[in-house]
């Protein structure tokens, strides 16, 4: 899938002459969500797959991935986070901070080490039985594994490697599209009592202000890492309890 990227892409693919590689140049409704639910739209077969065609995600780790769904996972992750995975050493600070914060915000909703990862495979059953997906941004890994009702994962370890073309899709407005989906989330599983949760996802955006802050002032980064951490753990932890004490609830033990 390819949103008119006009950077030689389509070119590469015809020159390959394969047929059974077909891309899809999408120039509406951009954005890597809805072109993930296109192509699984267009896909033909029963396991559908979910990579970054930078190289970034290795494509050798595919038939491990294919073979935990045959073992009977509904759900399997390349992951950066479990034993044995691992990215870039010049991935970046500022990139590990914001990818930790925003898998620390995903807790409620699934326990796995790398709910941020976009390499994932599933089957299209586990797919057509979800409900009705609406992501905001990029993470619809994560927005399948909540609405699919994926019991069964699997985390296969990868090595992230940095781009070598292009730039990255992280940015503030993706970050804002995060806490958005977020919202979304804890309303679709927790009901009534999800706007206090949703406070404490309120307070990465203060973590990230701050990590900016500290950092642009000239204090070491890892004191103004450790400070935007906290403030988030801070958030959420509090936002939780209010949560628990007046719904009785937690995600942990949600409403049905």
């Amino acid at each position: 899938m390819d949103d008119d990227s006009r950077d030689g892409t389509a070119e590469a693919v015809q020159s390959l002459g394969r047929p059974w590689v077909r891309l899809v140049t999408r120039r509406e409704n951009r954005g890597l969500s809805p072109a993930v639910l296109d192509g699984f739209a267009l896909a033909r077969h029963d396991v559908l797959l979910v990579m970054d065609a930078d190289l970034s995600h290795p494509p050798e780790k595919i038939p491990e991935m294919i073979d935990a769904l045959t073992a009977g996972h509904d759900f399997v992750v390349g992951s950066r986070y479990v034993p044995g995975g691992s990215t870039d050493e010049d991935w970046g600070p500022f990139r590990w901070v914001n990818s930790r914060a925003a898998t620390l915000l995903a807790r409620p909703f699934t326990s796995i080490k790398d709910p941020m990862s976009g390499f994932f495979a599933l089957r299209r059953e586990t797919y057509e039985r979800a409900a009705p997906l609406n992501p905001v941004g990029y993470k619809i890994g994560l927005e399948l594994l909540v609405k699919a009702k994926c019991r069964r994962v699997r985390e296969v370890p990868i090595h992230f490697s940095r781009r070598r073309l292009g730039k990255s899709k992280l940015s503030v407005r993706e970050q804002l599209r995060y806490i958005r989906h977020l919202r979304r989330l804890f309303i679709y599983k927790y009901g009534n009592g999800a706007h206090f949760a949703i406070l404490g996802a309120g307070g990465t955006v203060v973590s990230l202000v701050t990590l900016s802050v500290l950092w642009g002032v000239g204090i070491s980064l890892e004191v103004a890492a450790a400070a935007a951490i906290l403030v988030a753990m801070l958030g959420i932890v509090a936002a939780l309890l209010v949560d628990y004490v007046l719904f009785k609830k937690s995600p942990t033990n949600p409403e049905p």
